[in-house]
């Protein structure tokens, strides 16, 4: 098991450390299919940075602390096609997959969109094949609500439905 996890912003000297975390198959076959080339993992980790620029929300290095290790990464972003709805996502390096992660991950996550804004409905978007991320948004209340192919690629798209009072 692991011990507390951090969570720091992506900052420009990061990009080694990205580009090593986004070229496994492995680790991207529920998000783009197959591990990102440097300039894919460039164009990508740009677009983090501008991102970041947002004092609140962002893409997120997940860090043991015992060890400073990268086990992967996370975001809190507003979502793209409904900036009124917060976006969460993960990923993790394959050898720490089935350990809890996920669980501790989301939670924080969900910590900071509460503290920042609990009203605010959280979107999660998952490759429809990923049962253990549909089972995990699942667990903190995420309901399914699309599936099928959005930007050409399979899609499903869960909801965390959020009022003020909670």
């Amino acid at each position: 098991m692991y011990n507390t996890l951090l969570f720091k912003k992506y900052l420009p000297e990061d990009f080694d450390a990205f580009h090593d975390l986004v070229k496994g198959d492995d680790v991207m076959k529920y998000i783009t299919g197959k591990g990102l080339s440097e300039e894919q993992a460039r164009k990508k980790f740009d677009s983090i940075l501008e991102i970041n620029q947002d004092p609140d929300l962002g893409y997120f290095k997940v860090i043991e602390a015992d060890t400073l290790k990268l086990l992967g990464d996370c975001k809190l972003v507003n979502y793209k096609k409904d900036p009124s709805v917060f976006e969460i996502g993960y990923l993790l390096r394959k050898e720490h997959w089935g350990k809890g992660l996920g669980t501790q991950i989301c939670e924080s996550m969900l910590v900071l969109a509460t503290t920042l804004n609990p009203g605010k409905d959280v979107i999660g978007i998952i490759d429809p094949d990923n049962t253990a991320s549909r089972r995990l948004l699942s667990k903190f209340g995420f309901k399914s609500f699309f599936v099928g192919i959005e930007d050409d690629i399979a899609t499903e798209k869960l909801m965390l439905k959020r009022t003020a009072s909670e």
